[in-house]
């Protein structure tokens, strides 16, 4: 019974949001259990999510932790969308301690697979370094095997496996393990982390120390 509780305890539910929900009643999925929620923020080198605002700050409001994601599109800057990016983060209000950021790494836009991940490697390497956080992976199984993801293993995975049980996707190369499941895409994307909230901060920002 008490090895059952603790596997309750150590499991978050978690949900993704973008422009298509529309508005989103935070309030109440926070009562309904969800602790931690990604919303898109961007796309490509211009493209701002506009419900991006309302749901990062709606997010913060209802006590669940914050997530923002960028949709890829590789054929351009990574750099230039990375800046894009936390700029409108930063437009937003923000990050704070425990805040968790990702890229959206599920179109080619017609590229190589190397450069693919080239592009995710160097937006990422921005983001780490000018962001002060490590972005998560959100990716698919047969992207990913394709070749998209090379050289991003030390990111944690995002699997989009709905076909596959909760809690039980199956784990692409490069990784050897995920960190957040997203097991269900309707009526609302659906996620669970395996660990505690504060298991989850950790992975997400901490502010520079300053000297």
């Amino acid at each position: 019974m008490s090895i059952n509780s603790d596997k309750v305890k150590r499991l978050l539910l978690g949900i993704d949001v973008s422009n298509w929900q529309g508005t989103v009643d935070w309030a109440d999925h926070a009562e309904t259990g969800v602790s931690f929620a990604f919303a898109k923020a961007t796309e490509g080198g211009d493209y701002v999510d506009k419900w991006f605002a309302r749901n990062w700050n709606g997010m913060r409001e209802s006590w669940i932790v914050c997530g923002a994601y960028h949709f890829a599109r590789p054929k351009g800057d990574p750099i230039e969308q990375a800046r894009h990016f936390l700029r409108t983060i930063g437009q937003a209000g923000g990050l704070r301690r425990g805040d968790l950021v990702a890229l959206d790494l599920e179109t080619n836009d017609g590229a190589r697979p190397e450069r693919v991940a080239r592009f995710a490697r160097r937006w990422c390497h921005h983001v780490e370094r000018h962001g002060g956080l490590r972005p998560f992976i959100y990716t698919f199984h047969a992207f990913a095997h394709g070749g998209h993801c090379a050289g991003l293993a030390e990111y944690p995975l995002w699997i989009a496996s709905p076909a596959k049980p909760r809690g039980r996707p199956d784990v692409p190369r490069p990784w050897r393990d995920w960190t957040i499941h997203q097991y269900a895409n309707s009526p609302i994307d659906r996620n669970i982390f395996h660990g505690t909230r504060r298991e989850l901060t950790k992975l997400g920002y901490r502010p520079r120390q300053r000297h």
